[in-house]
């Protein structure tokens, strides 16, 4: 299939799915929020275990596990928001799916992958691991970062990260052995993570792991939270949507005539 065959069926499938089954398609949004959340939440844990070796080593542990939570939403087919954002915007781009559809699917697979981030935060914070969590754990530290940055840091750092993302999609896409494919999303993953860009629902796991936490954040109130969260989803869409699904839409223009 070419590249344009493949967005066709995916955003047939999506439109469908959404339509005619919509607990469905919210479940294997939760799956998606989950996912992220799981490697999350274990990345942060293992970041701490081995900054007691050297306090420099979590920085490249943590995105290493958290890469993971986007191979299992890939190979298990859930329904990631920043992946669509790519998928869908090519998609309008073709003219295979109407803009009102795809703002539909994007507002409930945005509500969704949050649903499945608090249940995996909520979850993870009654383990004995997160009890041992103290405001010098680097996971701490890493909400600390983006609660701290200004919007426009907010706003480019999102873009950089979809941008990764969707490298990492459209390599699972198009790339036919199932190692490279790994491989591949594992690599961009681990980039834009290791640069502490801002993933929508990447945020609702590490900030939601957070908030049911009893550590205290300087900055973790609603309107902060929000304010990242907002600006983080404009910037993932078009690092995610512009700037890969629909350029890449473009370059293979012709094969779509």
């Amino acid at each position: 299939m070419t590249f344009s065959q493949k967005i066709q069926a995916a955003c047939r499938a999506k439109e469908e799915l959404i339509d005619q089954h919509m607990v469905r398609y919210a479940v294997k949004s939760i799956f998606a929020g989950a996912f992220l959340t799981l490697s999350t939440g274990v990345g942060g844990i293992a970041a701490d275990v081995i900054n007691q070796i050297h306090p420099s080593l979590g920085r490249f542990v943590f995105p290493f596990i958290f890469s993971f939570g986007l191979v299992y939403i890939l190979f298990l087919n859930s329904e990631l928001v920043t992946s669509n954002m790519m998928y869908l915007t090519a998609g309008a781009y073709y003219r295979y799916i109407s803009v009102k559809k795809v703002l539909k699917i994007l507002v409930v697979c945005t509500l969704f992958n949050l649903v499945g981030a608090a249940l995996i935060a909520a979850l993870f914070n009654q383990s004995f691991a997160y009890t041992l969590v103290t405001p010098k754990s680097f996971l701490v530290g890493v909400v600390q970062t983006k609660l701290a940055k200004t919007s426009s840091q907010i706003f480019f750092d999102a873009i950089i990260a979809n941008i990764f993302v969707n490298i990492a999609i459209l390599s699972y896409l198009l790339v036919k052995d199932q190692t490279a494919k790994t491989i591949l999303v594992i690599s961009a993953i681990f980039m834009f993570v290791f640069m502490n860009a801002e993933h929508l629902v990447a945020n609702f796991s590490s900030f939601l792991l957070m908030g049911f936490n009893s550590v205290h954040l300087d900055g973790y109130n609603l309107a902060n939270i929000l304010r990242h969260w907002g600006i983080s989803f404009i910037g993932n869409w078009i690092g995610g949507g512009l700037l890969i699904g629909a350029a890449y839409a473009f370059l293979n223009k012709k094969e779509n005539q």
